[in-house]
């Protein structure tokens, strides 16, 4: 797509949009859908979809309360690939979890489900666009929905077998958009990717290698970790409004605009609740 003059209306700037958005057009993120992994340097905070993959969130949650990766490691990293977690040696066997789930590849409805869509086309799927604060990709009837790999994405690995999966999560240091529709994406990361972004490349005889000191599920241990979590409701006019100024950026400094903007650069506004 050629670039195009800066438009000469006026279009707010992102951060004009999100510093005078008012509260209602805030979603307080359910605490029982929140996963927090703690890590050597801190805690990273992910929201579950249990929309899109109830099963595997379902069955992550049933993990995290079993203490089933307390004392694991992050095993794999691969740069501005994915950090992945889990039991390397997949010998530990859950007591309430399961070892194994059918993916949820998309989540399949009857009737059109309607997202909040981007113009213009996408290598990947027919349509892609906000669904619930997550990004996600839909076939040409939007029948068919599914979360896509953008930077922070939080997923089930899997083998070569589609049902492989269970317990190995990762989590995406960069977009992986080739992977969407193979892999079962069931969250995103809300806070903590600079503690994913701290971890050792490659083992080291000085010191464990990447472990996983706790993950637990933030409703149960609201007596200890008191954080909440709202994200931009992506359902509203003033994320339509948002897409918009990210897709053609009305600030001075910027001369030429491309008039494009893909579901991976439309970074859903995050912030902590304030009491």
């Amino acid at each position: 797509m050629q670039q195009q003059d800066r438009p000469q209306e006026h279009v707010r700037a992102p951060n004009e949009i999100i510093s005078s958005a008012p509260e209602s057009a805030w979603r307080k993120v359910n605490s029982d859908n929140i996963l927090r992994i703690t890590l050597e340097t801190g805690a990273v905070y992910v929201e579950l979809n249990e929309r899109l993959a109830p099963n595997h969130v379902n069955n992550i949650k049933l993990l995290a309360r079993e203490q089933f990766y307390n004392g694991l490691s992050v095993y794999r990293f691969v740069e501005g690939f994915v950090a992945q977690g889990g039991d390397h040696t997949d010998t530990k066997i859950p007591t309430k979890g399961k070892k194994r789930l059918d993916a949820e590849l998309s989540f399949k409805t009857d009737k059109r489900l309607s997202i909040t869509a981007l113009d213009g086309s996408d290598g990947y799927a027919i349509r892609t666009g906000f669904l619930d604060g997550f990004a996600v990709g839909q076939n040409s009837p939007a029948t068919k929905t599914w979360m896509t790999h953008c930077t922070g994405t939080f997923a089930m690995a899997r083998g070569n077998g589609i049902n492989s999966g269970g317990t190995e999560f990762y989590i995406t240091l960069s977009p992986q958009r080739y992977l969407d529709r193979n892999i079962t994406v069931f969250g995103r990361v809300l806070e903590g990717m600079e503690h994913v972004q701290q971890l050792q490349r490659t083992p080291s005889e000085a010191r464990p290698f990447n472990p996983i000191l706790r993950v637990d599920v933030l409703k149960d241990i609201d007596s200890e970790d008191r954080a909440e979590f709202e994200v931009f409701d992506t359902s509203t006019v003033l994320f339509e409004e948002l897409i918009a100024a990210r897709t053609n950026r009305p600030e001075p400094w910027f001369k030429f605009t491309p008039n494009y903007a893909d579901v991976c650069s439309i970074t859903v506004p995050t912030r902590r609740k304030t009491t």
